[in-house]
């Protein structure tokens, strides 16, 4: 069976490979496509599509919002025009509030008594889009916790104390951007929105009138009950299924990509029907 990986990253983003030796990495893996979804940043696409040239690997543009959310709230977006101009004016706005995020995120964990510096973030960020990641495998290097999966789950994730939910965009307007630059948009991991079936519904249908395609029903760290909830749940809502590792090589070095943590299998089916909702908007 031809498999997918829908949900990776290279260091334009939280990532520690290059985009062109991503590409190698999942061709060895096996992986027959794969969506670059560096998040807020497109930077890596043009030398992904190059290198999916040369290693026989399906790319597929897309990028990965954070958005204004009480918990932690991503969207994907795929298929996307990524030299849009409409896209690059938007990105500015959001990097000026990453930036702050993560001058925040830092402040917090000094207030915590971490010796962690913005220095020490952008000399492992090549791209110089620092992310949650680099923090915590800061962490990890100083001995403060014993993995970057530790720094997280302790300090960085939505809740924590390090966390900073300062986001640009609202969940709609992500999913209306993604829209305008000829892109379909699925909701990321949605087990980490943290609403009760009601509200997830509710928040879901939504989003699908202002032009949500779907959500995410293959996840690394979704059960086997999780991932038929929200695959059963997309089929009810009327929206389609997306699929990922979130691989994000030496910063989560517990997932690997097409697999996650062992035993994912994502069908090309599911990306033979997101590119059916990209050919019926076209």
């Amino acid at each position: 069976m031809k498999t997918i990986d829908l949900h990776t990253h290279s260091n334009c983003s939280d990532g520690s490979m290059t985009p062109r030796e991503l590409v190698k990495h999942a061709a060895s893996r096996g992986v027959s496509a794969i969506a670059l979804s560096d998040h807020d940043t497109v930077a890596g696409i043009d030398e992904a599509i190059e290198a999916g040239k040369e290693y026989g690997v399906e790319i597929v543009p897309a990028i990965e919002f954070s958005v204004q959310s009480a918990t932690e709230t991503h969207i994907l977006g795929f298929y996307i025009d990524h030299k849009s101009e409409i896209l690059c004016e938007a990105l500015k706005k959001i990097n000026a509030v990453r930036w702050q995020r993560t001058i925040n995120t830092c402040e917090n964990l000094q207030k915590l008594g971490f010796d962690v510096t913005m220095d020490e973030a952008l000399a492992i960020a090549p791209s110089g889009l620092i992310g949650r990641a680099h923090f915590a495998r800061i962490l990890m290097e100083k001995g403060y916790v014993a993995s970057v999966k530790e720094g997280f789950e302790k300090y960085l994730a939505n809740g924590r104390p390090a966390y900073d939910g300062t986001q640009a965009l609202t969940a709609k307007e992500a999913v209306e951007l993604i829209n305008s630059i000829g892109g379909v948009a699925f909701v990321a991991h949605p087990h980490l929105i943290r609403l009760d079936d009601k509200e997830l519904r509710g928040f879901l249908l939504s989003l699908k009138e202002a032009g949500l395609s779907g959500i995410e029903g293959y996840y690394n760290e979704y059960t086997p009950e999780m991932q038929d909830y929200f695959q059963e749940l997309a089929k009810e809502l009327g929206l389609e299924i997306c699929g990922g590792t979130d691989f994000h090589a030496r910063m989560k070095p517990h997932i690997e990509i097409g697999i996650g943590q062992g035993n994912m299998q994502i069908p090309y089916s599911v990306l033979e029907n997101i590119k059916n909702i990209v050919s019926a908007k076209r």
